[in-house]
C-alpha cells in the first residue's frame, strides 16, 4: 500500500499525530468496556470474583477500543480500509513469523535472566488481575490473543501509528517512535500495581523491545499479517505455559504475563 509522501508532513507533527492516536486508543477503551462494569460491578472492586463472562467480555471490549479508534481515524482521514495491509502472507512471510516468535523469545528470556541476575523488580500488568489463578482464564486468554488482542494492537499501533509515521521517518526510526509510543501507554498498566519507579519501568521497557520486533515485522513485509501472527502464537504460548504452570502447580509459578522468568525457568520445554 502507498504511504503518504514524507514531504507532506514533519517529524513533529507526525509524532504528535501518532501520540493522538494512541491516547485516542487508550479513551476509546475506557468506553467499550463500560458494558462489562455494567454487566458485573465486581470487577471493579474485587475482580478475580467477578464471573468469567465479564471478566471475558471486558478483556474483548478494552481491545475493540483500539479497533474503534483506528477505524475512525481512517474514516475520517478519508485513508479508509484500502489503507489496512491485509493479505495472506508468502513462504518468506511465514518465515518472518518464524523469526519473530523466536525472536521474541530470545528477547524476553534474555531480559529475565537479567532481572534475575540483577535482582531488578518488576511489576505485574493490569491484566493479571482479570485472571488470578484461573486456569478456565488464561485459556480463554489465549483465544482473546488471537483473536482480539494481537489483531487490535497491530492494528492501531503498526498499521495506522506506525505507518503514520512513515510520513515523516525512515522506517526503523518510525519502529523506535511507534514502539515508544506503544511502551509508555503500558506505563499505567504497570503503574498501578508497582511499589517503585524501577519496577514499573523493567517491564515497560520489555514491551518496548517486544514492539521493536513486530514493528520490524511489519516494516519488512507491508502486511499485518505477519506481526499479528508472531505476536499472538507468542503470547498465546505464554499462556499456555502459564496454564501448565498452574495445572502442575510448578514452583515459582505466578500469574503473571510480563516476563517469561518463571516459565522459561521451571517449564519443560
Amino acid at each position: 500500500m502507498e504511504t503518504p509522501s514524507r514531504r507532506r508532513d514533519g517529524p513533529v507533527r507526525s509524532t504528535l499525530v501518532a501520540i493522538g492516536l494512541a491516547a485516542f486508543g487508550i479513551l476509546a477503551s475506557q468506553f467499550t468496556v463500560l458494558p462489562a462494569f455494567v454487566l458485573d460491578p465486581a470487577l471493579i472492586t474485587a475482580p478475580t470474583d467477578a464471573s468469567l463472562v465479564s471478566r471475558t467480555a471486558l478483556l474483548i471490549l478494552n481491545f475493540l477500543g483500539f479497533v474503534l479508534a483506528g477505524a475512525l481515524y481512517l474514516a475520517a482521514t478519508g485513508r479508509g480500509w484500502s489503507y489496512v495491509d491485509l493479505r495472506l502472507p508468502t513462504k518468506r512471510g511465514w518465515l518472518y513469523v518464524l523469526a519473530g516468535v523466536l525472536g521474541s523469545f530470545v528477547f524476553y528470556i534474555f531480559v529475565s535472566l537479567v532481572v534475575q541476575v540483577l535482582a531488578l523488580p518488576s511489576a505485574e500488568n493490569q491484566v493479571a488481575t482479570y485472571i488470578g489463578g484461573d486456569q478456565t482464564m488464561v485459556l480463554i486468554m489465549i483465544g482473546i490473543v488471537f483473536f482480539f488482542n494481537a489483531p487490535a494492537e497491530e492494528f492501531l499501533f503498526r498499521n495506522v501509528v506506525q505507518k503514520r509515521l512513515y510520513a515523516a521517518f525512515d522506517r526503523l526510526t518510525a519502529v523506535v517512535v511507534a514502539s515508544a509510543i506503544f511502551a509508555l501507554i503500558h506505563i499505567m498498566s504497570y503503574a498501578f500495581f508497582s511499589d517503585s519507579l524501577l519496577a514499573t519501568l523493567v517491564p515497560v521497557m520489555v514491551v518496548f523491545g517486544g514492539s521493536i520486533i513486530f514493528g520490524l515485522l511489519y516494516a519488512k513485509t507491508d502486511n499485518l499479517v505477519v506481526p499479528i501472527a508472531a505476536h499472538a502464537a507468542f503470547n498465546a504460548i505464554q499462556f499456555g505455559l502459564l496454564y501448565l504452570a498452574l495445572e502442575y502447580d510448578l514452583e515459582g509459578a505466578e500469574p503473571s504475563t510480563s516476563l517469561l522468568v518463571d516459565f522459561a525457568a521451571t517449564v519443560p520445554l
